[in-house]
């Protein structure tokens, strides 16, 4: 027993978020930005960090209550490029590590982002959000009376921006000596900076340049030349490609992609561009696990895509896999050669590589560790951990451990999760279950720190929390399996998870039982309370209900339901069978439905759909509305409203079980 007390919503105003670590030129000195909240003015705080490596210890450099993010060192070493709001627009801001006050660098009307060194340190690029017309320094008022908004593409809306305003994401250079800027894209196209390479010949950026930007689903990788202003695509209008990251001689670049064999279920690859033969050849086609990170978060802040990064021998590279339930740092060669350099139960959410020194630093996190950064010796495999953010915090509070499981679904598939015991659960007790399902589906959950889960621990539920089938991490076959078989094998591998910590944890009540998720997990709970009474609650997050006017009015949604679902408009009656609305008749479980009214992923409508069909019938539900908030509200809306969304869970489920 302890004294400690357990998690609650509100300790996600103590709680401290470290991200994006950069290592200076020489490898002795990190930047990172931590980011917490504050409570009183409902925001998000984000500063600049520095890192003495040998000494472990760590000092604030940037101050003020604003979001400041996006350090990269200059080749140097001697100075910090990075983003910040304190003007009222993210602009770019230059530090001298020597100290002083940073010096703001952009005047964007729209503001810039995604700041790149020149290899010589003389020059900067970044990305500036424009409209047609307007130029680096001078823009239009934004209108401060409605006006109509003409659609005339199918892609206008973003769950992330809002409806499209005209701004397009272009790529622009400026010199540091004269702080002269220059455009290098142009046209009705959005651009991804991504890296210019060491002998400073070349910009690599990613945009979709199809005539029909509504029916294409690609982008390529291209080449900017820097001293005659030509540009040179580079991938054939297959896939998704991007995050080029050059080998150290300029000879080679590997990047991130695949080609759509299987949709948006496909799992990315590291490519391989040959400059010299211009040949483009794929590096892990042998490896079943997605590159790139993977992981379902609720608490991480700031946290920005490592790439590939190379080794200073032009031969090997490092990159993020993720792999049953964990995101491991892998190694790799030109040859094909691949195996983990840092696999551990863990996640593994930002690094950044020494290549001289062969070390990296890393933040990682894991069930009870919210996040905090280590430094790796590759060659030994040995880990410090350079910094303790939540140390305080931790040492008041009493968190959860897990349990892996693995079980058999209904046809025999083998499935993992975890099971999250109840805190300070005593001997002959039992306790209610409840059980979480990802979104996506296409992510998975893992090793890493949810806020979420921990409360419902502290609050005496046993939490299991599975990877069904379409999640990440468990190869091709397993992740491309629900497409086109919603609500039918992934809902036997939940109910098949039930079944087993059920009958191998007698501290569980069977009679006891809690669901919810969101967005597919959402939809999975409208499924299950629609096909099953076993449960006595239900709380259903920003989910799908209807199929069929999803299709219409969701960002995403007449792509992916053709995808996913494999059926569009010309096919209501399968859209209709895998809508969880058909079967409202059937729920009786109580039935608590949250969602963002600003949620264009899976919009409002598809609550409202839901919460009258259930009431209608005399149905135990509510519906709660929260305004201003996107798809995202879980992982990065506004702080209060974060906390209440969590406070709803536990107050459903403390009310039912």
């Amino acid at each position: 027993m302890t004294n400690k007390r357990g998690i609650t919503a509100e300790d996600l105003y103590a709680l401290k978020s470290v991200s994006d670590p950069k290592l200076s030129p020489h490898g002795n000195e990190a930047v990172y930005v931590l980011t917490e909240m504050d409570q009183e003015k409902n925001v998000y705080i984000s500063n600049l960090y520095h890192l003495n490596i040998d000494k472990g210890t760590s000092r604030q450099w940037t101050f003020g209550e604003n979001r400041n993010s996006s350090p990269r060192w200059s080749p140097d070493g001697k100075d910090i490029v990075f983003v910040s709001d304190r003007s009222g627009k993210s602009q770019l801001y230059l530090l001298s590590v020597n100290g002083g006050e940073a010096q703001q660098l952009t005047h964007c009307p729209n503001g810039a982002s995604q700041p790149l060194w020149s290899p010589c340190g003389t020059k900067i690029a970044f990305s500036a959000a424009l409209k047609e017309g307007e130029t680096l320094t001078e823009g239009e008022e934004e209108e401060k009376i409605p006006q109509p908004l003409e659609v005339k593409k199918m892609k206008y809306k973003s769950d992330d921006s809002g409806f499209f305003s005209g701004k397009r994401s272009h790529i622009a250079v400026m010199d540091l000596k004269t702080l002269e800027m220059k455009e290098i894209t142009e046209g009705e196209v959005d651009y991804s900076l991504q890296s210019w390479s060491p002998d400073g010949k070349y910009i690599a950026y990613g945009a979709d340049k199809s005539t029909d930007l509504d029916t294409s689903f690609q982008t390529d990788l291209f080449l900017y030349d820097a001293e005659n202003g030509t540009e040179k695509k580079v991938t054939g209008g297959t896939g998704y490609f991007g995050n080029a990251a050059w080998s150290p001689d300029s000879r080679f670049i590997a990047l991130l992609g695949h080609e759509k064999e299987y949709q948006n279920a496909t799992l990315t690859k590291v490519w391989l561009y040959e400059m010299e033969t211009e040949s483009l050849s794929c590096l892990t086609s042998e490896l079943d696990s997605p590159v790139g990170d993977f992981m379902v978060i609720d608490f991480q802040q700031g946290v920005s895509n490592p790439g590939i990064q190379w080794a200073s021998d032009n031969q090997s590279f490092y990159f993020l896999a993720s792999d049953n339930g964990n995101t491991v740092l892998y190694y790799g060669n030109r040859d094909g050669a691949l195996y983990p350099a840092l696999l551990d139960d863990q996640h593994i959410y930002g690094f950044d590589l020494d290549a001289e020194n062969q070390k990296a630093i890393a933040a990682i996190s894991n069930p009870e560790l919210p996040g905090d950064l280590f430094i790796l010796d590759i060659p030994s495999g040995s880990l410090k951990q350079l910094t303790s953010v939540n140390e305080e915090f931790l040492s008041e509070v009493e968190l959860s451990k897990t349990e892996a499981v693995t079980f058999k679904s209904s046809d025999d598939w083998e499935v993992k999760g975890w099971l999250m015991k109840p805190a300070n659960l005593k001997e002959g007790e039992k306790c209610g279950l409840i059980v979480e399902v990802h979104g996506g589906p296409h992510m998975m959950y893992g090793n890493t720190y949810y806020q979420e889960f921990q409360m419902l621990a502290a609050e005496g539920y046993a939490v299991l929390f599975i990877n069904p089938r379409g999640s990440h991490g468990y190869g091709q076959t397993f992740v491309d399996a629900v497409r086109g078989d919603y609500g039918g094998g992934d809902y036997e591998d939940v109910m098949a998870a039930v079944n087993h910590v059920i009958e191998k944890y007698d501290f569980i009540d069977k009679d006891r039982l809690g669901i919810t998720g969101g967005s597919y997990g959402g939809f999975m709970t409208n499924w299950i309370v629609g096909h099953t009474d076993r449960f006595k609650a239900a709380v259903t997050q920003r989910s799908i209900s209807n199929w069929v006017s999803f299709y219409g009015v969701s960002d995403i949604g007449y792509y992916f339901s053709e995808w996913q679902i494999e059926a569009g408009l010309n096919d209501i009656e399968k859209l209709w069978k895998h809508s969880p609305l058909a079967y409202a008749k059937n729920i009786n479980t109580p039935l608590l439905i949250l969602h963002s009214e600003k949620d264009y992923r899976c919009p409002i409508e598809q609550a409202e759909q839901l919460y009258i069909a259930v009431k209608r019938q005399g149905k135990e539900t509510e519906m709660v509305r929260f305004p201003e908030s996107n798809h995202n509200l879980s992982r990065n809306g506004k702080p209060n409203l974060r906390v209440a969304r969590l406070n709803y869970i536990k107050d459903w489920f403390g009310k039912y079980i």
